[in-house]
């Protein structure tokens, strides 16, 4: 272990390479739709298409890797992971039709779950125990600053339309990850599964971690009502004859985050986590529901800021949860486990969200998931803080009861 240390130099190589990984992400999926509509010609159902077959990809295989990060290693399944990943991102020259481009999305997805998985695993090998939520915290905090450049930067490498300077800078991007991961130097957990255990044949049991499916559940609620702020803000700003605040409001939605985030991550390891659960679900719904009744650019930048405190300070506890209660040598299922439900949530969200738009509006639509986002309340409560509640009072009773 690190003793105590987190900004260690593995440390930020992991984080730098994980940080290109998520802005290749964010980058093609702002400049991609746009170019199929425009360099394919697809219509747009195809589209959309360009999104959910790459969430697709991923939900599948996020079971299997976090199970191949246990078995085979963390950081020959990231180094697996990032070379299929830069290679596809350089298939994408000679996908000239609409079909044999989405079927390198799909590839594309499904090796960002299992580079992700790998490389979010590392980084919390390296983080002490008593402080994994302010490293897992940072370690997150690179996603979100992918999460401002990338959806910019897409849109700007696709103004003028020219094919090979967005492929060629997408290439590179996912080049500079690969290239990060090289000299990572992952450390094995401390304890390790049984011979039996190496040897035992693909279970459901074996490919999920049992023991994050709870506050995993969580995430895939979280997921959901977060899923319509990147699709629809744009399109609802213009609604609003406020088109111009679209970019700003995920600028301020990403300072919060990042912001509040070693905060964050400090109170989660000093005090429990129902002090930032209860406050960031609240903020986070009354920052939908405030979008929900904006009608000017002010109002929309502080529904944002509002949902970056929320949405900020929850995602990283839940990652950090989902491997904190699980058994140090499955890691990699947990992270697969919680990353599955969170990619699910997101890809259900965001179908049943466009649906409630298509058939009512954007401030129904958002407001419906300012609803489900106070309603993680309830499930929180249920699943989790009232069930390790009353677990933690069993054992102090068997405790009591020994020692008499």
């Amino acid at each position: 272990m690190l003793e105590g240390k987190i900004w260690t130099k593995n440390f930020v190589i992991v984080c730098l390479s994980s940080f290109f990984m998520f802005l290749t992400f964010y980058v093609t999926a702002t400049a991609f739709p746009l170019y199929v509509g425009d360099q394919l010609s697809g219509n747009a159902q195809q589209m959309g298409l360009v999104i959910t077959i790459y969430v697709i990809g991923g939900v599948l295989i996020r079971p299997l890797s976090g199970l191949w990060v246990d078995r085979f290693g963390m950081k020959k399944m990231a180094l697996i992971g990032l070379v299929i990943f830069l290679l596809a991102c350089m298939s994408y020259f000679g996908a000239n039709g609409i079909t044999i481009f989405l079927m390198i999305r799909f590839l594309h997805g499904m090796s960002y779950a299992i580079a992700s998985t790998a490389t979010s695993t590392i980084a919390s090998s390296m983080i002490p125990g008593a402080r994994k939520g302010e490293g897992m915290g940072y370690y997150s905090m690179f996603m979100s600053i992918a999460m401002v450049i990338g959806p910019a930067f897409g849109l700007l490498l696709w103004q003028d339309k020219n094919r090979t300077l967005l492929l060629s800078a997408i290439a590179l991007i996912a080049f500079l990850s690969l290239l990060f991961a090289l000299p990572i130097n992952d450390r094995e957990p401390s304890v390790k599964p049984t011979q039996a255990a190496a040897k035992s044949r693909f279970s459901l049991r074996e490919i999920f971690e049992l023991k994050a499916l709870p506050i995993s559940i969580v995430g895939f609620v979280l997921a959901f009502s977060y899923s319509p702020i990147a699709g629809f803000i744009a399109p609802f700003a213009n609604e609003i004859h406020q088109s111009k605040v679209a970019g700003t409001f995920f600028i301020v939605f990403a300072i919060m985050i990042v912001v509040f985030r070693p905060l964050v991550g400090k109170i989660f390891d000093r005090y429990n986590e129902h002090v930032l659960f209860y406050p960031g679900f609240i903020l986070f719904g009354l920052g939908l529901l405030l979008l929900s009744q904006s009608h000017s650019g002010a109002m929309v930048l502080l529904s944002g800021a509002f949902m970056g405190i929320g949405y900020g300070a929850l995602f990283p506890c839940i990652q950090a949860l989902a491997m904190k209660l699980s058994p140090i040598h499955r890691t990699g299922a947990a992270n697969g486990t919680f990353f599955l439900l969170f990619d699910l949530g997101y890809g259900v969200g965001s179908y049943v969200m466009g649906f409630i738009s298509s058939h009512s509006n954007y401030r129904t639509m958002f407001a419906a998931a300012g609803i489900v986002a106070l309603a993680s309340i309830i499930v929180y409560y249920f699943i989790h803080h009232k069930r390790h509640t009353v677990v933690k009072t069993l054992n102090n009773t068997s405790t009591e009861v020994v020692k008499h």
